[in-house]
This record gives structure tokens, C-alpha cells and sequence, in this order.
């Protein structure tokens, strides 16, 4: 089977959410996954657009994009086919208030890092952490380590595009160490704690323009034992999907076989790939490769 399980509704820093929450919302990205011989969607918007989430913490940037309810729409992803899932960001210090918020019925909490704290954001120019962290060995070092306790935390199921740092591409300096290297606590904290990983499209549609996560990282992921889930990032319903012919590529030279699917915060593992109309695996999927 194939999944997209981290989408979001509606675009970031726009929209009502009675705008994009909506019956017929929800029906073109449940089209577009059909296209895609997508099996199983499901939503999990940014936490910071929601009221609660300053009970986290009350960065600038969240106190102007906190304008929904969370139970309102977790009320409405469950009246939907969605699976309920959130992208939440992981915030050191604030481990038993992230916990607090996730006691609700989610099928799957995504775990993100775009802020690291006060210094700046790894993908946002408005809140560049370049400016505080100018030495790219430096920055990759602290954001690898930031995954680290996100994954060990045992808050979240899934550690979201885990390789966010690299998104600027050529545009910010390249790391003067080996890459493998920064990626080592992230790796050794996923393969201690069972926590998933995506295999994320959503890097090919950014400045640098592969999959997250790199090729190295997914080849050190997938000898410690990690297991993969596999989501667009989708922001439109024309993103759902995309990429996905690289994401299996990937992931068939990693020697995946099965993806995470998830159901009341409980994991099960599915053979990875496509349908044929006779519903048998197609590809690579099928004979094992």
C-alpha cells in the first residue's frame, strides 16, 4: 500500500480555517490520492496554528498563527475518512506541556523541527537561524542533535523531513564535515527507540531539490533498523503525491519493504507499493527487490 500521512489542509500563513476545513476540501485531496493509488490519507496540520499551542510556548511567530481550535478540528478530521494526525514541533524544556496537548485522539503525532528555540528557524527567512548560527558545521551539529531528543523524547511517532537543515540548498554553506557524521545522534536515537522516519517528497518542491532524507542518511536509517513512513508534505491538493516515483526509488535501494501505517497512535507495518487493477504489488515492491 502507499500513504500520505503528513498533508495539511491549507496553505501555510493564509486561509479561515472554515475555508479549508470543509467536506469539499477534504474530497479533493481524497481525489488527488486516488490518482496517486494513494490507500490511506491523513491530515496533520502545523500545531502552531492552534490557540494551544502558546500554552507551548509563545514564540512571535506562533502568537500570530494561533487562530484555530484544536478539538474543533479534531472534531471535524474525525467526521472526515482522514486518518487524524498533527505536526507538532518539538520545543526542549516543554516536554510535559507538548504531552499535555497530544492527549486527544490522534492516529499519529508527527514530530518537526523548524525553530531551533530563540536562535532562528532552519526553513523560514523571516526568522533565519543562519543570522545566529553562521558556521554551517555548527548549525548542522545543533539541529542534528535537536532530532536526537525529539526522537528520544517519546512524544511522537514519526520524525518529520529529518533532514530540514539542508532545505536552502547551495544557497547557505555546505557542512566542512562529512554529512554522516552530524547525522549519528539522530540515527542512534531512532534505532534506540523504535521511532519512525519519513521518506519525505516535500524537499524536491524546496531550493535543494531531493528527498529528505539524503540518500547517506537513509542508507545509515534503514542498517540501523528503521522503519519508513512515507508522506508528500502536501500543502494543495495538487502536491499529494508528488514525488512519489523517487520516494520508492529510494526506498527500494534501501531495501524497504514495508511502510508504517498508523491507527490510534498504534504502529503496524504494510508492504510497500502499488496496486495493480488486480490488486496484486506492482514493481519492484512485488518480488522483493
Amino acid at each position: 500500500m502507499l500513504t500520505d500521512y503528513h498533508l495539511h489542509l491549507r496553505p501555510d500563513d493564509t486561509g479561515e480555517a472554515n475555508d479549508y476545513f470543509s467536506g469539499q476540501n477534504v474530497d479533493r485531496y481524497l481525489a488527488a490520492a486516488e490518482e496517486h493509488d494513494i490507500d490511506e490519507l491523513g491530515v496533520s496540520e502545523h500545531v502552531y496554528r492552534f490557540t494551544q499551542a502558546l500554552e507551548i510556548w509563545d514564540h512571535p511567530y506562533w502568537e500570530s498563527s494561533a487562530l484555530d481550535d484544536l478539538d474543533a478540528y479534531v472534531e471535524f478530521v474525525r467526521s472526515t475518512p482522514l486518518r487524524l494526525g498533527i505536526e507538532c514541533d518539538f520545543v526542549p524544556g516543554a516536554e510535559d506541556r507538548i504531552a499535555n496537548l497530544l492527549e486527544r485522539d490522534f492516529d499519529y503525532v508527527v514530530g518537526s523541527i523548524h525553530f531551533l528555540g530563540e536562535q532562528g528557524a532552519v526553513d523560514d527567512r523571516r526568522y533565519d537561524v543562519w543570522e545566529a548560527i553562521g558556521d554551517p558545521d555548527e548549525l548542522w551539529s545543533t539541529y542534528f542533535r535537536w532530532q536526537a531528543e525529539l526522537a528520544r523524547s517519546g512524544l511522537f511517532d514519526v520524525v518529520s523531513h529529518p533532514d530540514l537543515v539542508k532545505i536552502w540548498g547551495d544557497d547557505r554553506p555546505q557542512p566542512k564535515r562529512d554529512p554522516r557524521f552530524h547525522y549519528e545522534p539522530l540515527v542512534e536515537a531512532v534505532a534506540e527507540m523504535g521511532i519512525a522516519v519519513e521518506v519525505s517528497t516535500a524537499g524536491l518542491r524546496k531550493r535543494v531539490g531531493e528527498l529528505y532524507p539524503a540518500p547517506a542518511l537513509g542508507e545509515m536509517l534503514a542498517e540501523a533498523g528503521a522503519t519508513f513512513a512515507l508522506p508528500s508534505d502536501a500543502h494543495a491538493p495538487d502536491q499529494v503525491g508528488f514525488g512519489y516515483d523517487r520516494a520508492l526509488e529510494l526506498l527500494s535501494d534501501l531495501g524497504v519493504e514495508a511502510i508504517s501505517v498508523f491507527e490510534h497512535r498504534e504502529r503496524r507495518l504494510e508492504p510497500l507499493g502499488r496496486r495493480d487493477g488486480a490488486g496484486h504489488l506492482s514493481g519492484a515492491e512485488e518480488d522483493g527487490a
